[in-house]
């Protein structure tokens, strides 16, 4: 049991972000968990322990409202825990919002959102965590990038952007903390039944059949898992969504133009 330690998880109020927080529960984490929805409250209630944890022994489940969109935010998050005397043994970067659009089809507002709560915020978190976790000698950083990261192509502009910073980031992070008993894991995910598609009930159940589509608690358990082994990238489903961003790679860029001037995409 890890029941000294805290996780903290943020956009964790549902979907991904609240199936870490239910498996690192399992493993006995104490948790932080943030969103800027106030269901963040809800959500900390249905958090249990693992069921074979010893009798009376508890954790502790902390939910904070907070914007993670903001530039401020970070540091914010870090004094808070420094206040409360929260040590954060494990740190899951997952808030973020699922986009496909035309980069200045976007609002001035909306493109400042997403960058801070895909490159800015992850990157200070993991900075100023990162010194602790350091000078501790263990600590272990999760971030959710996305398979997005490698596809450079219309409409993902901006999604697979800022998620291919965070991936890179994530990288060499890994590299220059690991001698230092600090594990950095990028996780990057397909599609992830959330919700977020608008796709017919039959087609995410044949996706999670043929292996294309898995559930928060899929990513969840394989995700730690490839953390807590010290692995610096993984990518969930694996072998469909590595092969379909290899052949993006190789698409020249007149053919995505001809996709788009198709409408396919």
């Amino acid at each position: 049991m890890k029941s000294h330690s805290f996780a903290l998880v943020t956009g964790a109020s549902s979907g991904i972000g609240l199936a870490f927080a239910r498996e690192l529960a399992r493993r006995g984490y104490n948790l932080l968990i943030v969103s800027n929805e106030e269901a963040i409250r809800a959500s900390a209630k249905m958090i249990k322990p693992h069921p074979t944890s010893p009798v009376g022994e508890e954790i502790e489940i902390i939910p904070l409202v907070m914007d993670l969109s903001k530039q401020t935010a970070a540091r914010e998050l870090y004094e808070y825990t420094k206040a409360k005397g929260i040590e954060v043994e494990v740190l899951v970067n997952n808030a973020g919002v699922y986009h496909d659009k035309d980069i200045l089809d976007d609002s001035e507002a909306f493109t400042g959102l997403i960058m801070n709560l895909h490159m800015y915020t992850p990157a200070m978190l993991c900075y100023l965590f990162g010194q602790d976790m350091k000078a501790r000698g263990k600590g272990y950083i999760l971030n959710v990038c996305s398979v997005t990261s490698k596809m450079a192509a219309q409409r993902l502009g901006t999604y697979g952007g800022t998620k291919a910073f965070l991936s890179h980031f994530t990288r060499a992070l890994h590299i220059e903390l690991k001698p230092y008993g600090v594990y950095v894991t990028d996780v990057s995910p397909g599609a992830v039944d959330t919700g977020l598609y608008s796709i017919r009930p039959w087609m995410t159940k044949a996706g999670k059949v043929l292996g294309i589509i898995v559930s928060p608690e899929t990513l969840a358990r394989r995700g730690l898992r490839a953390l807590f082994h010290g692995r610096a990238k993984t990518t969930i489903p694996t072998i469909f969504w590595q092969v379909l961003s290899f052949i993006i790679l190789l698409v020249p860029t007149c053919v995505l133009r001809l996709i788009r001037r198709l409408g396919w995409f």
